[in-house]
């Protein structure tokens, strides 16, 4: 939630719920090779990126409180993973000390 934008969850909340809606199944979650084709259910095959990529950046979308801020102290790897950036590190240790003061 970084603009302050709301149109931004928003628009996260609609994706949500379209996967809730078209792709939950018994077990967990179904993709389909054509969204277009809805009236079919969707194939039993549930990418590894989806949990650890796509709900992990749903879920920031509406976590104001996280202690990850990837405007200063934090960048994402390729699967989502919140890496501490080298530069960083010293200002996080000296802001925590701070903040145990």
């Amino acid at each position: 939630y970084l603009t302050g934008d709301p149109v931004y969850r928003e628009w996260g909340w609609e994706i949500f719920q379209a996967i809730e809606r078209f792709c939950r199944t018994e077990d967990a979650f179904g993709q389909f090779k054509d969204v277009r084709k809805l009236n079919e259910p969707p194939l039993d095959k549930m990418e590894s990126f989806f949990l650890a990529e796509t709900l992990k950046y749903l879920y920031l979308l509406f976590d104001p409180d996280t202690p990850i801020d990837i405007l200063n102290t934090h960048v994402f790897n390729t699967e989502a993973h919140p890496l501490r950036r080298f530069d960083r590190v010293e200002d996080t240790k000296t802001d925590l000390k701070k903040a145990m003061i």
